[in-house]
């Protein structure tokens, strides 16, 4: 008399690897992350700032605004007139509500209208403006 020897080919359902809980914890880390991120907008023009020594580094700036040395404003790479920059600045910050403003401005840039600039973004509430400069 012969055996037969039966073998079964897989180990079963017991093998399967279910992905799907950990698909659903990738997509919920993905929205988060969508979610509390803030996205710095570029100005628009290439800005030649000026040296300082007291210079201290700022994070978590989401509105910037630059002034060229042609005395130009760039918000979100649109050039905008002095009279535009509250409404501009107004729209984004509800975007941003906790946002801060930085203003890019040239060496060459008018010292007048640097403080005009200012003086617009304050308008809006914005209490907490800085000037960007380079390290000396």
């Amino acid at each position: 008399m012969a055996r037969r020897a039966s073998f079964s080919q897989g180990g079963g359902d017991d093998e399967d690897v279910n992905v799907t809980p950990l698909l659903d914890i990738v997509f919920i880390m993905l929205i988060f992350f969508i979610v509390t991120s803030t996205f710095v907008k570029e100005p628009g023009v290439e800005i030649e700032r000026p040296g300082a020594v007291t210079a201290s580094e700022r994070k978590l700036a989401s509105i910037i605004v630059a002034i060229s040395e042609e005395d130009e404003i760039w918000i979100n790479k649109e050039r905008v007139e002095l009279e535009g920059v509250k409404s501009v600045v107004e729209q984004l910050r509800r975007e941003n509500p906790k946002g801060t403003a930085v203003v890019q401005a040239d060496t060459a840039a008018k010292t007048r209208l640097l403080v005009e600039v200012v003086n617009q973004i304050r308008a809006t509430g914005i209490t907490d403006v800085a000037v960007s400069t380079e390290d000396v």
